[in-house]
């Protein structure tokens, strides 16, 4: 693979300013019409639509009202669930009154002790910036909202990121790649995945891994570095993007005899997963994450060391991990194929590949289908080293217009797949049955009431009850509100849930509503339940058993 060379936005007679300026008979090129040529001096009045900052500006609009629409609509039909909306929500509203980041619903449901944080699940100090939100609207939905509004902040970027790259074509030409690009982030499939599902750490990693790139095409190296820190504060795992994008910086600076540049990239490269290992070999299990908690690749190995030695010393194997069951290859697929392939021709493409090789190499199932936040991940990488390519393509004269069709045409119908249509259908803002009758059964919940959740409506309990996901663990709640008519995270089955049912009604717990499998209970007398268990300073966490429908299809959720 190989990336055109950096060059200056300088280079560029300022395209975007430019719109407005030349009249309706500009052609292709971006040169004056004949008419300006034969010496007509006229004043053309600029059109409001080709004025660069307005296109801008609607594209922002856009991509904000389209992923806040589909998190709301998300929200409005009981979608949105415990895992992940009520985590986050716990968490952040614990910023919010100055403590540390805890969730009952991760912790008990795992078994992770009492005053277990975040903070030992995942590095992610960069969500304690959210904590105002909740000063102005203490509801899980500010957290849809600061998704949508941080994916907009990207749209502004990626414009910057098509000029830096059509840095050297004509102002018309590379006008047009910033719009075109600004609008294909806007409603980019993985944003709108990830706003489907709710609020993830993802929020951050795009606009800021958007921003690192493109202070790297800027050659403002110092801005750059900076960005890259602040990568390394959304999850301990980005810290291996930040080393591919030194390696790629160091290269091209290189190239371009960039003294600082180089310097730069090379600190990246050597910090990024430095920042990893002091994050995963210390920071974590001091923050009480137990050792091998989150290991997904017992194919390769037993722990990191034994991974790296197979890795090593017999790469056939992991060729044969990545692409078994064959869904690991659907999976890669159309994640590059949904930009015509594009990225493939852009050093770039390193950044996304310890992502892409975390998911290939997983033996989690849940890693696998592209209807998740992961991809969005990986979006801000996709997009720029497509730009890449196609720039490299325009400046060689080499089906650079039919490479930009396949891929407006691809990305579009990805998008539509991936739900854009979805916030104009009016059904689709609409509840199940089932799921309108636990929203209504949630009601009846006193605030400040310990609660076992189902898990879908989780997110509505946690602004004013004690809420906890309800599992095949009794946890000895004032109240349980359970489906008895459609499976449940973490239920494996409709059986296991109405045992819990029948459990409760015949240990302390009356039925006080039953509507569309909407079962609400309420503990009268405290007798001792069987298999009652509440973690404790001692408790051992528990791994999560993935059900055996899940990862075999790729666009199922």
């Amino acid at each position: 693979m190989s990336a055109p060379p950096i060059r200056e936005p300088e280079q560029v007679a300022d395209p975007e300013a430019a719109d407005g300026e030349i009249a309706d008979g500009e052609i292709a090129d971006g040169r004056i019409a004949d008419a300006e040529i034969a010496g007509r001096s006229q004043v053309v009045a600029p059109r409001f639509t080709d004025l660069p900052r307005v296109r801008g500006g609607v594209t922002v609009l856009v991509c904000f009202l389209v992923c806040f629409a589909l998190g709301l609509q998300s929200w409005t039909a009981l979608r949105v669930t415990g895992f992940d909306l009520g985590i986050f929500d716990q968490a952040v509203r614990a910023y919010a009154h100055f403590e540390l980041p805890r969730s009952p619903i991760k912790s008990v449901h795992h078994e992770f002790p009492p005053d277990f944080t975040l903070l030992g699940d995942h590095f992610t100090p960069l969500l304690a910036l959210l904590a105002p939100l909740y000063w102005l609207w203490d509801d899980p939905r500010s957290l849809i909202l600061a998704q949508a509004l941080l994916f907009a902040v990207g749209v502004p970027v990626v414009r910057r990121i098509a000029l830096h790259c059509f840095a050297g074509a004509a102002p018309a030409v590379a006008r047009r790649a910033a719009d075109a690009s600004g609008l294909v982030y806007a409603v980019g499939w993985p944003l709108l995945n990830s706003s489907y599902t709710g609020f993830h750490e993802v929020a951050f990693a795009v606009p800021i891994t958007l921003l690192m790139l493109e202070r790297g095409l800027a050659r403002r190296y110092g801005g750059a570095a900076l960005w890259a820190l602040a990568l390394c504060l959304v999850k301990e795992d980005m810290g291996l993007v930040v080393g591919a994008f030194g390696l790629v910086l160091a290269v091209h600076a290189h190239r371009a005899g960039h003294t600082a540049g180089r310097a730069a990239g090379l600190v990246l490269l050597v910090g990024g997963p430095l920042v990893v290992a002091v994050v995963v070999g210390w920071f974590l299990p001091a923050m009480g994450s137990p050792p091998g908690y989150y290991w997904s690749y017992d194919r390769l190995g037993a722990s990191g060391g034994e991974a790296l030695l197979r890795v090593l010393t017999e790469p056939w194997v992991v060729a044969e991990v990545a692409v078994t069951p064959f869904v690991k290859v659907l999976m890669l697929a159309w994640i590059l194929g949904t930009l015509a392939f594009l990225p493939v021709g852009s050093a770039t493409l390193l950044l996304a590949v310890p992502l892409l090789a975390e998911r290939m190499l997983s033996d989690n199932p849940n890693h696998w289908p592209v209807v998740n936040h992961y991809d969005a991940f990986l979006w801000p990488i996709l997009l720029t080293a497509a730009l890449e390519t196609l720039a490299r393509l325009h400046r060689r004269n080499r089906g650079a217009r039919l490479a930009v069709v396949g891929a407006l045409t691809l990305s579009t119908a990805a998008a539509l797949v991936a739900g854009l249509g979805l916030p104009f259908n009016p059904g689709s803002w609409q509840p199940r049955p089932d799921k309108r009758a636990l929203a209504a059964a949630a009601e009846l919940i006193p605030d400040g009431a310990t609660v076992e959740a189902d898990n879908t409506v989780a997110p509505r309990l946690t602004s004013r009850t004690r809420v906890v996901l309800v599992d095949a663990t009794p946890r000895g709640a004032d109240w349980v509100l359970l489906r008895v008519n459609d499976r449940t995270f973490p239920f494996a089955s409709l059986g296991e849930q109405r045992r819990r049912i029948d459990l409760l009604l015949g240990h302390g717990y009356e039925q006080v509503r039953n509507e569309d499998g909407a079962v609400l209970l309420h503990r009268v007398r405290h007798v001792p339940i069987p298999g009652m268990r509440v973690p404790g300073p001692d408790s051992t966490p528990v791994r999560e058993q993935v059900p055996s429908d899940v990862g075999r299809n790729p666009f199922l959720r």
